[in-house]
């Protein structure tokens, strides 16, 4: 008989990746298997060091800008993020061969936001400063025909060119409760603003927020597996903070476990944000089996069927 204390694990579901990030990432392993090495990768395919390490050993070459990549024949990836307009505009300039893995639920925020202006609307953008999803969104327009806020004060100080001429769209991995805040004070001030037809907030991150959600009220300690850089797993860690559970931790691997923190708790919640593979969740799981007698429940409170299409270039690889 064990002499390790129980721990009970609930595991939310679902978590972990998503298509747009699970489509990303087979561009970049499609593209190295079709082209072979080197794949150059403008930014983080997505926000996981696990991914991109991963990806790195096969052959993929992670650059910031496209100025840093030489005169070449091989693949140009685009991350999941997204890009500014000026990004492929400059690719296409050097004759560069380029795959674009934005998610296409950014790719759906970068056409509202055309639209908008199409029509003669200034665009609000509720997001994070500086995320490459925001700075690839905000690069879909000129120079002020989209403004950035970030919280219901941002609204309270903005100021439009004209308030019966505006609409609003948002970053895909928002905190859905803040954002539902930022929209209603968007439309107290400016009844006439525009929004979606439907959520910008993409399916996967509500759900995995549901999720956790779902579980936090009922664990004494929360655990979201993914990066810090990431934006849909720091929301999680404040969903699961707001939920009831003061014990919430966001953490890349097991070895950045710090124990002290997970003494004498009895039950654990486990999410993973979506750019998180499942390994390091089952990795972290088996490190706390070898300090509790662990039993782990699935808490699932939504099925995800959706899948995207492949770049045309790679479904013939795919296929085989």
């Amino acid at each position: 008989m064990s002499d390790l204390p129980r721990l009970s694990i609930k595991l939310c579901a679902p978590r972990g990746f998503c298509a747009g990030v699970d489509r990303a990432i087979q561009i970049v392993e499609l593209a190295l298997e079709r082209f072979g090495p080197p794949v150059y990768v403008r930014h983080e395919i997505v926000h996981n060091k696990f991914v991109v390490d991963s990806l790195r050993a096969k052959g993929a070459v992670f650059v910031e800008e496209l100025s840093e990549i030489p005169a070449t024949d091989a693949p140009v990836v685009f991350s999941a993020h997204g890009v500014a307009k000026s990004v492929p505009a400059e690719a296409s300039s050097r004759n560069m061969f380029y795959l674009d893995a934005t998610c296409p639920l950014v790719s759906k925020v970068h056409k509202e936001a055309q639209l908008h202006f199409k029509r003669g609307r200034e665009v609000v953008l509720i997001g994070h400063a500086g995320h490459p999803e925001v700075v690839g969104t905000m690069g879909q327009l000129p120079d002020g025909a989209i403004s950035l806020v970030e919280t219901v004060d941002d609204v309270a100080h903005f100021t439009p060119n004209d308030e019966n001429a505006l609409a609003w769209v948002s970053q895909t991995t928002l905190s859905v409760d803040d954002t539902r805040a930022i929209v209603e004070a968007l439309t107290a001030r400016f009844p006439a603003i525009v929004g979606p037809h439907k959520d910008d907030i993409c399916y996967a991150t509500t759900n995995r927020q549901e999720a956790v959600k779902a579980v936090a009220p009922d664990v004494d300690a929360m655990i979201v597996v993914g990066a810090p850089n990431s934006s849909n797993s720091q929301r999680l860690r404040e969903v699961a903070e707001r939920a009831g559970c003061s014990k919430a931790v966001l953490l890349q691997r097991a070895h950045d476990i710090d124990w002290s923190m997970f003494s004498g708790i009895e039950r654990l919640g486990i999410t993973a944000g979506a750019s998180a593979p499942e390994s390091l969740v089952e990795e972290i799981i088996a490190a706390f089996a070898e300090h509790f007698q662990v039993t782990v429940e699935t808490v699932r409170t939504a099925d995800e069927t959706i899948a995207f299409n492949l770049p045309r270039e790679l479904r013939s690889v795919a296929a085989e």
